[in-house]
């Protein structure tokens, strides 16, 4: 059975789901959310130490002004309510990505993770305004101005993920088969699984779905 310690998500068909259901690309972010409280809780479950979501790109500020600015207003009444709640779980929260958005949610951002970061049951790593190419560019250029010898160990100690193990999955809903730029280092040999369903419609039994099947594969990283 295939030790699991870390699962990576793209959460992928809210606004298409909003569309479908709600007439507005918006009503599917906000019913993201509640998958999202869904699967923090079964990850908790299956005693996964990480869960990365993928919540804002660095390629969504192309995206309609009004639904960014309604995806951050999200984002910070999901902390400020949520954060007591994620504290008392044990649950670290984690950011990835490029902290350059307004001084009110860099500032909760901030605030939440200096609160969790003793916490130990899970750690959560939301990915905003990530990017993984600006990611591997970024790391080369500090190896340089350091002159560190280029190697994959000291690579890894300048991606953000430093002290974090790699993905063993990845899950992308949305019934679309990329990457979209996400951890493209960490998931060279992570196992990849594309859901038809759109996020909001992801549930519990989805989940546990793929972990049941994830643990069954044989791994052979190269090996017969």
């Amino acid at each position: 059975m295939n030790p699991l310690n870390h699962v990576a998500i793209i959460m992928d068909g809210n606004g298409r789901w909003g569309l479908k259901h709600r007439n507005s690309r918006n009503e599917g972010h906000k019913a993201g959310l509640h998958t999202v409280e869904k699967i923090i809780k079964e990850t908790i479950r299956q005693k996964i130490k990480y869960l990365t979501l993928y919540a804002f790109s660095t390629e969504n500020w192309k995206r309609p002004k009004i639904e960014i600015n309604y995806l951050f207003k999200l984002l910070e009444n999901f902390l400020s309510n949520k954060l007591e709640d994620l504290h008392k779980k044990n649950i670290k929260l984690n950011i990835i990505g490029v902290k350059n958005f307004s001084k009110k949610l860099n500032k909760l951002l901030y605030l939440s993770e200096k609160k969790t970061s003793k916490n130990e049951i899970l750690q959560i790593n939301l990915a905003l305004n990530y990017g993984s190419k600006f990611e591997i560019v970024n790391a080369l250029k500090k190896m340089n101005q350091n002159n560190d010898t280029i190697n994959e160990k000291n690579f890894k100690k300048y991606l953000q993920t430093k002290d974090i193990p790699d993905p063993e999955i990845l899950i992308r809903t949305g019934n679309t088969k990329r990457l979209s730029n996400f951890l493209l280092w960490q998931l060279a040999y992570a196992e990849i699984f594309f859901e038809k369903k759109l996020w909001p419609d992801f549930n519990e039994k989805d989940y546990i779905k793929i972990i049941k099947k994830f643990k069954s594969i044989k791994r052979n990283f190269g090996k017969i």
